[in-house]
């Protein structure tokens, strides 16, 4: 009876690591943000439908990396108001205080270059919230200023960058 207690107790101690790593590692994904140099005006907001689009990749870019068990989604409510006043992608660093203030291990942000109704790009970002090292870049050229050209390029990026490497082993 004691060394069935004492083996269980030792393959219980083996498998903690392996739980921990199964639910992978914490991500605050911040929305997508765009640059759109095709228009005159720069500094106009951004119209309705690519208001839209945003939404739609960032919210797809969640669900596809919880899906995939590697990641656990942080939730980023406390801190959206703060991030979507900000410039994620020049604004030194906030995307990580941010991620640090919700607890995640992982900064994700986005953005969508736009220099035509043609041709466009996807990058995403992924950064260490503790270090604010960058840890992967992901850019995909797009073809075409639609929902379907959009969610085939952040579908793409997912599954042949983000999905294709290791990030280690949660904190």
């Amino acid at each position: 009876m004691y060394g069935r207690a004492a083996l269980l107790t030792a393959l219980l101690i083996a498998l903690v690591p392996c739980i921990g790593q199964a639910q992978g590692r914490s991500a605050a994904i911040f929305d997508f943000e765009i640059t759109d140099t095709s228009r005159d005006n720069q500094l106009a907001p951004t119209d309705a439908e690519h208001q839209a689009r945003l939404a739609m990749v960032s919210e797809r870019l969640r669900t596809r990396l919880a899906e995939s068990g590697r990641f656990s989604i942080t939730d980023i409510a406390p801190v959206a108001k703060e991030a979507q006043a900000s410039n994620l992608q020049s604004c030194g660093g906030c995307d990580v205080s941010l991620a640090s203030k919700v607890g995640a291990d992982l900064a994700i942000t986005g953005m969508v270059h736009k220099i035509s109704n043609l041709i466009l790009g996807m990058t995403i970002f992924v950064r260490d919230a503790r270090s604010g090292d960058n840890i992967a870049v992901a850019h995909a050229s797009m073809r075409g200023d639609t929902d379907e050209s959009w969610t085939r390029a952040l579908d793409w990026l997912v599954r042949n960058r983000l999905l294709a490497r290791d990030y280690g082993a949660p904190r």
